[in-house]
């Protein structure tokens, strides 16, 4: 199997730039907004079984049709939830148009807070589907899964893990040789464990400082320190992470990521 990757927003829960800025075009803190890769969007991420052309969607960020149209993307399979804070699920009424594409509700995973969380917030949503073809509201069929857990959903094979994200906890996982783990602050020894010996890494660093909820810039390399993984590739960053700073100043094997960046495994 192949596998993949499509980073469609790597930015914060406010993108890069902000709302506001000294003349209201944005606010960019220390990012340059001469450099294109510092424009950020919320987080959806694409992982893609290249032999069979399956596709999973990690999350439904704000910017969710803004990401589909520019990283032209068809259709997806199944969704997947890594936590229900905003950033990461208000999107979700743009599912409808994948349900029209697929013609069938979609499967929807995450750990079980994430979904009690959704079916409070979005009950419609998760609605059984008694009307076709036309789907007027987005239709997702709750699946419960749980840290530990081997999931298989549009042609893939995911290791499920448990992250710390500090009020509440997010879903990691690992497929092969590539690990993902956005929105997080402390990792256990079974994460590490589940994510030992990988060859890439994507994982959430908002910042250079410390943070209650996200991992920072001095963390994330300790992880690193300990994980030994090829490559590590920033993501979630806020609008203190100017990309040409980082690409200067990140020890080799460590690198942020763009809107757009795609990986490829084989």
């Amino acid at each position: 199997m192949g596998l993949r990757v499509t980073l469609m927003g790597t930015g914060g829960s406010a993108g890069v730039p902000h709302i506001g800025g000294p003349d209201g075009a944005g606010d960019w803190g220390s990012c340059d907004p001469a450099e294109p890769r510092n424009q950020r969007l919320r987080s959806s991420t694409l992982l893609q079984n290249t032999s069979t052309g399956e596709t999973l969607l990690i999350d439904t960020s704000p910017d969710m049709r803004t990401q589909f149209l520019a990283n032209r993307v068809k259709s997806v399979d199944a969704i997947l939830f890594t936590h229900a804070h905003a950033d990461h699920v208000v999107g979700i009424d743009d599912v409808r148009i994948l349900n029209r594409i697929a013609g069938r509700p979609l499967d929807a995973y995450g750990f079980q807070a994430t979904m009690d969380e959704l079916t409070r917030r979005f009950a419609y949503v998760f609605q059984p589907w008694t009307t076709a073809p036309l789907f007027f509201r987005p239709c997702l069929v709750p699946n419960i899964v749980a840290p530990g857990d081997t999931l298989h959903t549009a042609g893939l094979e995911l290791r499920l893990f448990d992250q710390d994200h500090g009020f509440v906890h997010s879903l990691g996982l690992r497929c092969g040789a590539f690990g993902y783990s956005t929105d997080v602050v402390q990792l256990d020894d079974t994460a590490f464990d589940t994510l030992s010996g990988i060859d890439t890494w994507v994982v959430g660093c908002f910042q250079h400082r410390p943070h209650n909820t996200h991992a920072w810039t001095e963390r994330v390399l300790g992880w690193v320190d300990r994980l030994k993984p090829r490559r590590t590739i920033l993501t979630h960053m806020g609008n203190e992470m100017d990309w040409a700073t980082l690409r200067r100043d990140l020890p080799p094997g460590v690198e942020p990521a763009f809107d757009g960046m795609v990986l490829e495994f084989s």
